[in-house]
Order: C-alpha cells, then structure tokens, then sequence
C-alpha cells in the first residue's frame, strides 16, 4: 500500500472543493450557524472539518471506503492485521476488546490490577468476571509495577478456564510489562492477551522505545493516538492480529459501543499522524528521545528532585521504560506532588501530566524542543527555591501492599446494579463497594465493585482529599459517605 496516502485528509478536501452542503447533521452548516463569540475562541476551521462520515465525506453508503481504507493503512504501517478507528477513546476500545474475548464466558478475564478505571467499567458493562493478577510491588515507592510471566502464570494455574488476559503497558508512568513473556504464558493455554497500551501509540516507530505489544505477541492491542501521538483527544485505534480474537467480532463489539455520530476531525488527524509516522517517525521520536535525556539529566541535577529510572526496572520492577515519560520523586523537596504540581500551574503555567502524593510527571513528545524544555526545567528551578515555604504536605496513610488489594466477593456488575445503600465511612468497613473509587490521575480504582471494603484502604482514600488527591467517580466526593451493596 502507498503509506503516502490519506484517504480520510483527501476525502475532506475534496468535500470543500467539490463545494458540498448538506441539509443534514450537523446544524451549524460548516460554521455558518456559530456564534461569532464561539468563532472568536475557536476559529472557523473545527466547524468547516465537522461533517458527517456517511452522507458527508463519504456518500451514503461508504462506497469511497475512506474509513476502510485508512484502517488498512494504519494496520500495514504498525504490522498488525487488522486496525480499527475510534472516536470515542481508548476507553471504548478496551471494553469492546474485553467483550470480545470474554462476554459471556463464565471462565472470566484475567487482569492485571493496575487497570484502568474504563476495564472496570467494561466488567459493569459487560458482566465479565475479574481474575486479578496482583501487579508488582515497590513499598517503599507506594508504586505498583506491571505483572510479570510468572505472576500471569500463576494466575492462569488458579483460573485455567479463564477466556484470556489483559494487561497495561505501558502504565501512566511510562513502566512496561514483558509482553513477549507474558503472551507466551498465554498462548501455551490457546488464550489470548489483549495489552491496553493506551500511553503507546507512538512505539512502533522507533526501536529505541520499548517492544510494541503487535511486535511482542500480543492479539488485540488498544492505542490512544492523542497520549503520545499527534491527534484529538478520543482518538484510538484497537489492532488485531493472529486467530485467537475474530477481528469482526471485535469490531461489532465496539459498534455496540460507539457514536453513531463520529468526528471527522478525529478520524482525519490520525490518518494524517500514521502517514506522519511512517515517513518521519524514527527521525522525530529519535530526536524526542535525545531530548528527553538531556532533559532528564537538567531536572536530575536540581536539588532535591530525584528522576526515577533505575528504580523502575528489574526483577522485582518493570521490564523497560519510555523514557519519554519523566518521573520526577519531589520528596527531598518536604512536599506533595499535588503541592508541586498545584503550584507549578499557579506561578509557572505549566501542567504536568501526573501526580501523586510524591511524584510529578512529565510527557516529552515530538512536539517538544528547547524552548519548551528550558521552561520546563527553569520552572522546576523555581519550585525547588518555592518549596521552602510551602506548608508540610497533609498527612495520607498509604497502605501496603498486603492491605492495598481488596477481596472480591461478587462481580462488580452485581454489586453496581444491585440493592444499594448510603452509609458513613466510619462503618463501611467489611462491606460490600457498590461504586468505584479512583484516585485521578493516573485513573486506578482503589475501589471496585464488588469487593470488600477494608479500614486500612478507607483511610487512605479519606485521607487523600486533604492531601490534594481527586476522587471523580465517587458518589459523595468528600468520602463521608460511600455507596454499598444491601446484604441481606
């Protein structure tokens, strides 16, 4: 196929040139209904790429195969069999993997838990039985890393009538599982693995960056173009390969899920990105990752913050690193990475990608060079002078890992849809989650359906608020209350 092809980039400008207008979705008519104070703030240009896929772009029937086409180029570009669009996120895509694989199946899904709160709400969805592999743990960190083979193994001799295996790799921290390993382990039972690679868009394009899940053996893998690639945010593509998951079964799992309604825009800025890639790729993510070293060693060399490398890998850790993610240990500094990074938006107005309780993170992509960098690390400079006046960060109680991972006692689409009841936190312990609790970012539940509540797990999420730690999805955000199951 010619990789310099953009079937979705040249169907858009062929629409405009053609002079198209619809009497159709969407109303604004390409901008032409838009407040001028809309237009203002975003330009004309969004609305002008708005139209419809089918009946728009495309005629009413699709016979141009601009989507079509462009899949089959993404597939072709990465080496994967199969590549299907989304415009709804990696978190559709992943639910719509662990349907494929596992919906319906009583056997259930291995999953590392790691996961991202968008597998929770697939096991809820879909009603697929969580087998959890207990990921890799750094107590001192208070950091969870991938799950390794043996720990994959180990879970599969408990649950050997499990449908597969889905792990996260990388984790919003840049840390990657063995996928090679752990898809061996897999495919000696005939199961396969689906690796929510959603921070990994960019890895097939340069083999200085750790393994690409299709390149390590995995069946299905789901990509978030706009985490680390140049694309919309909700753009995702869910790759398949080998004959362990049908790829159309895959694809009507994901249209139960999906807009009836896609964004143009999203669907064209990742074809124009693979196109991008294939041309230019190892070029500009060799260039990323020159920076980011250089980057990592200025931060590396300023008082009192640590950059985390070594840390994170080995036997005990994770299998490799992207290290276009720099995590940065503010703990030298007497203060929180909420503290930090609150004030780095405040005085500096610079964003950092993740925080925790002791950690900062930021994301270099292609789009970063030395002037962006030099802010970076100038700003950096001035929160090492600011910290000294920062008041003591409030105090969290961190559980260890023995008390971090709950016990299950019912499905979490039982315990969500069933009888529910209001209680305070104080004597929530030893009942049943009836919600999810997820300190965001990076987006893992504490908390999930089904499992029994413990004090240890309580106080460090009741604690976590005062700290600067955001719950989003819990039903009374100040945790006074939390929502369980009614036992008879």
């Amino acid at each position: 196929m010619d990789q310099s092809e953009t079937p979705l980039l040249t169907g858009l400008a062929q629409y405009h040139e053609l002079g198209r207008y619809g009497f159709s979705p969407p109303a604004h008519r390409e901008g032409r209904g838009v407040d001028s104070r809309v237009v203002e703030v975003l330009g004309i240009d969004p609305f002008r790429a708005d139209v419809l896929a089918s009946g728009g772009l495309d005629d009413r029937t699709s016979s141009n195969g601009y989507l079509s086409r462009a899949e089959q180029l993404m597939a072709e570009a990465v080496g994967a069999e199969q590549a299907f669009f989304s415009t709804c996120g990696s978190s559709l895509s992943v639910k719509a993997a662990m349907m494929a694989v596992a919906g319906n199946d009583p056997g259930g899904l291995l999953l590392g838990r790691d996961s991202h709160k968008s597998v929770v709400a697939g096991l809820i969805f879909s009603g697929v039985v969580p087998r959890w592999i207990t990921p890799q743990w750094d107590e001192d960190m208070h950091f969870s890393h991938p799950p390794s083979p043996e720990q994959v193994r180990q879970t599969w001799e408990e649950y050997p009538d499990a449908a597969g295996a889905l792990i996260v790799s990388p984790s919003p921290y840049g840390t990657c599982a063995d996928i090679e390993g752990i898809a061996a382990v897999c495919h000696e039972r005939g199961k396969p693995l689906i690796v929510d690679e959603a921070w990994g868009a960019h890895l097939p394009f340069d083999d200085d960056l750790p393994t690409w899940a299709m390149d390590a053996g995995a069946d299905v893998c789901v990509v978030s173009v706009h985490k680390t690639g140049s694309g919309f945010e909700q753009g995702s593509v869910y790759h398949v390969q080998g004959d362990l998951v049908d790829g159309a079964h895959l694809s009507a799992c994901a249209d139960l899920l999906m807009t009836t309604s896609p964004n143009v825009m999203i669907y064209a800025a990742m074809d124009g990105w693979r196109r991008q890639m294939v041309e230019h790729g190892t070029e500009l993510l060799g260039s990323a990752l020159d920076l980011a070293r250089r980057t990592r060693d200025r931060i590396a060399a300023l008082d009192g913050l640590d950059v985390l490398e070594g840390r994170l890998l080995g036997d005990q850790a994770s299998h490799d690193l992207d290290r276009l993610q720099i995590l940065v240990d503010v703990d030298a500094l007497g203060a929180s990475g909420y503290q930090c990074a609150d004030w780095l938006r405040e005085h500096c107005r610079i964003d950092m990608g993740l925080t925790d309780h002791r950690r900062i993170l930021a994301t270099i992509s292609i789009a970063d060079d030395e002037d962006t960098t030099d802010r970076l690390v100038r700003s950096l400079e001035l929160l090492v002078q600011a910290a000294e006046s920062f008041d003591p960060p409030p105090k969290m109680y961190l559980p260890g890992p023995d008390e971090i991972q709950l016990e299950s006692v019912m499905s979490p689409r039982d315990a969500f849809f069933g009888r529910a009841e209001m209680i305070a936190a104080d004597k929530a312990a030893g009942r049943i989650a009836a919600e999810q609790i997820t300190p965001y970012p990076p987006g893992i539940p504490a908390v999930v359906p089904g499992e029994r509540l413990d004090r240890a797990v309580l106080d460090y999420l009741r604690s976590g608020p005062g700290a600067g730690m955001t719950l989003p999805d819990a039903t009374d955000a100040t945790l006074e209350k939390l929502r369980v199951v009614v036992e008879d």
